[in-house]
């Protein structure tokens, strides 16, 4: 059966994990939905996996829509979640409605996520939850101010940490149905995790959450920046480029048997 947010409620609950993986395109999206992925995130970080850029704030609503469309067609079974860029909610509420209202009018995925936990947020937050569109929040590092918080570690003295702590209490309490919590200490993560009742998904926040969640280019061996908290479990660019290299070899020797005068492949 497809996975909702009632079915991450359930399972918080039981103490059943929750696996999330991101996608950005049908290929990736079908072998993960078939190995069994419970939450699918098309996240923003697309914009640096898949579109070159160095940080998510270029990306744009549409660029989502059109990665959020060929994920959709490659899911029959998980929760599919798909990131509001930057300045496409922050400005008021009537924005975040109306683009959040594109994302799943359009692509067909169940719920939004959006970064962060300050008051006019939380007003947007508790409309888009009014309105019907579930909504996943995101506290910790948040991405999309990396110019302000840098990449390092959120939380580390007691007024940042009661910050985050009090923006997570107030985003569940504006509706959101999960909650992502990104490399923050593993002590904050047992904070909130006692205090919250939505389940908690964590990215380099330690084990004490109901769920995990990686970039899917991290895990592969893609990234150009990985990661301190991101494992490696498959180095498939370097298979990928071993195996470009023996096809370039294959076509040079085939081209050499047909045409001998060709020069021979340089190693």
């Amino acid at each position: 059966m497809a996975v909702t947010p009632r079915t991450l409620a359930r399972w918080k609950q039981e103490n059943r994990p929750i696996v999330a993986l991101t996608a950005t395109d049908y290929a990736f999206a079908r072998v993960l939905d078939g190995a069994g992925i419970d939450l699918i995130l098309v996240g923003d970080s697309l914009a640096m996996v898949a579109l070159g850029h160095t940080t998510t704030l270029p990306l744009t609503l549409d660029d989502m829509i059109h990665h959020a469309k060929a994920v959709c067609r490659g899911v029959t079974r998980a929760l599919v979640v798909v990131d509001l860029p930057f300045l496409s909610y922050q400005t008021d509420s009537a924005q975040a409605i109306a683009s959040a209202g594109r994302i799943l009018k359009e692509t067909g995925a169940a719920a939004v996520k959006l970064e962060g936990g300050y008051p006019r947020l939380i007003e947007t937050v508790t409309r888009l939850v009014e309105i019907g569109i579930p909504v996943m929040g995101h506290v910790g590092l948040t991405p999309q101010s990396i110019h302000q918080t840098g990449y390092r570690q959120q939380g580390q003295d007691p007024a940042a940490e009661a910050k985050i702590l009090a923006e997570a209490i107030a985003l569940q309490d504006a509706g959101v149905f999960c909650l992502v919590l990104e490399h923050i200490s593993s002590d904050l993560t047992h904070k909130i995790s006692q205090r919250i009742t939505i389940p908690t998904i964590g990215i380099g926040a330690g084990l004490q959450c109901d769920g995990q969640i990686l970039v899917t280019h991290d895990l592969l061996g893609f990234s150009e920046r990985q990661p301190p908290f991101a494992k490696v479990y498959a180095d498939l660019q370097a298979t990928i480029a071993a195996a470009a290299r023996e096809y370039m070899t294959d076509v040079f020797a085939d081209a050499k048997t047909s045409h001998p005068i060709l020069p021979d492949v340089e190693s």
